[in-house]
């Protein structure tokens, strides 16, 4: 089999205290970059909940050089693709480009950190994200998303939705987002990613000349620990959707956490593809999907199975993914359930990793949660290293057999005994 030539790491502080990391990949004929910005949902106070997201299309919408319409066609005439995004924890804005086309595409993107949040766009740009959160109200996966965090995190930032509400965002100021904008995007509190078939010293060079005369300023303060995650019962009664969604969360490893991998292979084993809630619930008619993830931050998680059924099934499909579950821990799994997930992960890794743009995505999430990258080559050995032995370790550190926090939204007030929350 041929193997992929070898990428390596130059991690490197530039005066003004921006980091930019880049990974070497000399197998590929083009390169991606984005300015990772450290503040998101979390960091927001609950007046000013949905500004982190808000911001994010505002750097779009005009720099000291250009105006929206430019920035659109710059990024066109590279055949740029790219994207940004905001979540709990970050911002990133980012491009993939043939290599010849790198420096372009860092320049643009730097000129965005240096947004002047154009007055004339602002009221335009919130009606936008009113629209959006009005749209969110009508997908329930969302809806349920968002009262997980509410319940289960109440009290602390991370309860908050990344788009807001419609009464903080239709209440925020252009002079709010601007001083929320100049105490978040700063060199203290940015990252440069750079991957692809590069030059590092080109690279940094290229840092310093669009990035270099950014004004120092001192990191943000640590983040706040989030409470523990809590149990009990919660339902939210929406008439409007025809199907139930049903919820059951448990305490799970941080972004940070040696367990993280283990978790997640659990995961697939119980509801990914090819899982045990596919074989005994979806196949078995009782609800039409059905999964388990873990929702991870820094220093939080949750393992989540959840699922949407008919409202009347709601009893039914409850009581079918706490016997997977029950049996999981149990009798545990299969050495076949874990090689099987081993090496749907091993490929996907892979694949990911001949693309500048998808590695891209993976070392953000790295350096974000961990403070450093990973190679593809440690990524695949954490993989490996989970067994079903380890899996039997980790459900007794990490217990799933016990009543954990329900929540049901839909139209049904279901279970009778939930606390029903506007």
């Amino acid at each position: 089999m041929k193997q992929m030539a070898a990428s390596h790491f130059v991690d490197r502080t530039l005066d003004n205290g921006l980091r930019v990391i880049i990974e070497v990949m000399p197998h590929v004929q083009s390169a991606a970059a984005g300015y990772l910005v450290r503040t998101g949902a979390r960091d927001e106070i609950p007046e000013l909940a949905g500004v982190s997201h808000f911001l994010e299309h505002m750097c779009f919408k005009g720099t000291p050089r250009r105006d929206w319409h430019r920035i659109t066609i710059d990024f066109d005439n590279m055949g740029s693709t790219y994207n940004a995004y905001t979540s709990k924890e970050r911002t990133f804005y980012f491009g993939w480009v043939r290599v010849e086309d790198l420096e372009k595409q860092i320049e643009l993107l730097a000129d965005m950190m240096r947004s002047v949040i154009p007055a004339e766009e602002f009221e335009m740009e919130k009606k936008v994200i009113l629209e959006e959160i009005a749209m969110s109200a009508d997908q329930i996966d969302r809806c349920v998303y968002d009262l997980i965090h509410e319940q289960l995190y109440v009290g602390h930032p991370l309860a908050w939705p990344v788009l807001g509400t419609t009464d903080t965002i239709s209440k925020l100021s252009r002079d709010e987002l601007h001083g929320y904008f100049e105490d978040r995007y700063h060199p203290g509190n940015m990252i440069l990613l750079v991957a692809g078939n590069v030059d590092p010293d080109a690279a940094l060079a290229m840092a310093r000349r669009h990035s270099g005369d950014w004004k120092a300023r001192a990191p943000r303060p640590r983040r706040a620990t989030p409470p523990t995650l809590r149990s009990g019962t919660w339902c939210r009664k929406v008439e409007r959707f025809k199907q139930q969604a049903v919820a059951l969360a448990f305490p799970a490893p941080s972004a940070t956490d040696p367990d993280r991998e283990t978790a997640d292979v659990l995961a697939a084993i119980l509801g990914g593809h090819n899982s045990r809630f596919f074989w005994n619930i979806i196949q078995e008619g009782i609800a039409a999907h059905v999964a388990a993830g873990r929702i991870d931050y820094c220093d939080a998680a949750m393992m989540i199975a959840f699922g949407f059924c008919d409202p009347q099934r709601a009893d039914e499909l409850l009581a079918a993914m706490r016997a997977e579950i029950a049996k999981l821990c149990d009798k545990g799994v299969t050495n076949d359930e874990v090689q099987r997930v081993r090496n749907r992960t091993r490929t996907g890794l892979a694949t990911e990793a001949e693309a500048p743009y998808y590695r891209l995505m993976q070392l953000v999430n790295d350096i974000d949660a961990l403070g450093r990258p990973r190679d593809v080559t440690e990524r695949l050995a954490a993989i490996d290293a989970v067994t079903p032995d380890s899996i039997r370790a980790y459900l007794r550190k990490w217990p799933m057999n016990g009543e954990g926090a329900l929540t049901s939204l839909g139209p049904r007030h279901w279970p009778e005994k939930a606390v029903l929350v506007g």
